[in-house]
C-alpha cells in the first residue's frame, strides 16, 4: 500500500510517501511570484485594477504549474491526505477535483495545519494511516 500525505503552502510542498514501512520524503518548490500592492497615488484606479489582474492571472497559472509538478509525483499512489496553513491545501484539493479526478477519489483527509517541520509532517503522516 502506497499511502501519501502533503503538506503545502504557497511556497513549497512536502510529500511524504510510506510503502512497505519505507518512508520517502520529498520537496517541490512552487516558483509563485511574491507579488507586493504598493499604493502609487499618481496612478490610482483602472491602472492599479489592471496591473494587479495582470498580477492574478499569472499567479493562478503558476499555482496550476506548481499543483501539476505535485500531480507528478504523487500519480501512482493508493490513499493521499492533504494538509497545510492558509488557503493553499484548499486550492490544491479543489484541483484535483476539477482535473486530476483519479487522484482526487483517493484523499482520505483534508485539514488545516501550521507550519511543521519535517519529522513533525512525517509523524503527521504515519498517524494519519495507523491501523
Amino acid at each position: 500500500m502506497k499511502n501519501t500525505g502533503i503538506w503545502l503552502d504557497k511556497e513549497k510542498a512536502f510529500i511524504v510517501t510510506l510503502e512497505n514501512n519505507k518512508e520517502n520524503f520529498v520537496v517541490i518548490e512552487s516558483n509563485i511570484e511574491n507579488y507586493k500592492i504598493t499604493a502609487n497615488r499618481s496612478i490610482g484606479g483602472a491602472n492599479e485594477i489592471a496591473k494587479d489582474s495582470k498580477y492574478l492571472e499569472r499567479e493562478k497559472h503558476q499555482f496550476k504549474s506548481y499543483f501539476k509538478e505535485i500531480v507528478s509525483e504523487i500519480k501512482n499512489i493508493d490513499a493521499l491526505i492533504i494538509f497545510g496553513p492558509a488557503e493553499t491545501y484548499r486550492k490544491f484539493k479543489k484541483e484535483l477535483e476539477e482535473h486530476y479526478k483519479n487522484i482526487n477519489d483517493k484523499v482520505r483527509l483534508v485539514q488545516k495545519a501550521d507550519s511543521m517541520t519535517k519529522n513533525q509532517i512525517i509523524a503527521q503522516v504515519k498517524d494519519s494511516f495507523k491501523p
